[in-house]
């Protein structure tokens, strides 16, 4: 049956009525002419974006494509859905064969899983229900650049080992924020399959952020009391008491998750060396 529904979208046109901005689709299965058969293309060609389907008929296959030029490393799509998601189920699909990535049930608890691009396009199947009423499919994608393409995107500390000098410098180069300051507590998130934990941050310093996951209670140029959360997995042991620390990592929708982290005085001890060996891969102020 999913192989005829995948075949039967080369000769069936998408007939939903849809707005669409090249990172962003909504769309209604109601428009649908043969319901049970239909296929729409959809082509998203932004880093990231959502996707919203009313009344999901039929299926959707959904192209992730960047117009970016290429870049090193690999990329992966992640894709979280929305809590009240469901009527579909979502697969990778390349050539006609489909792998299982988010089932209903998965889409109620908030799962977020990934995939590689080279691995296919996204297709979602809506469930076979005679009522469609109050049906809604909607999710945020995002992609990922990895240096591998089975890299997990969402445990960047998922060996929970240090991360090696050279890592660490360019860490500071590349990530979404960079902060110093120490862990206040921490908080268990017992419903997540993975076993995350959630970090709270009291910090002194914010040296750059990529959207305000950390919030300031005064003072300036970066300067202050800040706060804010990251997420590690919880078999990495974080907790307070561990002094000064320089905290850096990535945020995946609207949430920031720990990468390379080190003792502040350790840090600064690398940096300078590099920095008077000329072997630092950008700069950052130290005062």
């Amino acid at each position: 049956m999913l192989l005829f529904i995948l075949l039967s979208g080369l000769f069936l046109c998408g007939c939903a009525q849809y707005s669409s901005d090249q990172c962003n689709w909504r769309g209604s299965g109601l428009m649908h002419e043969a319901r049970e058969r239909d296929v729409e293309q959809v082509h998203l060609r932004c880093a990231e974006g959502s996707l919203e389907w009313l009344y999901p008929t039929g299926a959707l296959i959904v192209n992730l494509r960047p117009n970016l030029p290429p870049a090193e490393g690999h990329l992966r799509a992640c894709i979280k859905p929305r809590l009240d998601s469901r009527g579909a189920t979502l697969y990778v699909e390349r050539t006609g064969e489909l792998r299982l990535l988010l089932t209903e049930e998965d889409q109620a608890a908030g799962r977020v899983r990934c995939f590689s691009l080279q691995e296919g396009a996204l297709f979602v199947e809506a469930s076979a229900r005679r009522d469609i009423s109050r049906t809604i499919t909607a999710f945020q994608y995002q992609l990922i650049s990895t240096q591998t393409p089975g890299d997990e995107p969402y445990s960047p500390t998922a060996a929970c080992r240090p991360c090696a000098d050279e890592e660490l410098l360019m860490a500071i180069c590349t990530s979404d924020f960079v902060v110093r300051g120490s862990v206040h507590h921490v908080e268990e998130e017992e419903e997540e399959d993975e076993g995350e934990a959630s970090v709270v941050l009291s910090l002194s310093h914010v040296y750059r952020q990529k959207s305000r996951v950390f919030v300031s209670g005064g003072g300036g140029r970066g300067r202050g009391r800040w706060t804010g959360r990251v997420k590690t997995p919880r078999r990495c042991g974080p907790r307070a008491g561990q002094g000064e620390l320089l905290f850096t990592g990535a945020v995946r929708f609207q949430e920031a998750w720990l990468g390379c982290a080190a003792l502040y005085k350790d840090f600064i001890r690398l940096y300078r060396a590099a920095l008077d060996a000329g072997t630092n891969p950008c700069h950052i102020d130290t005062d």
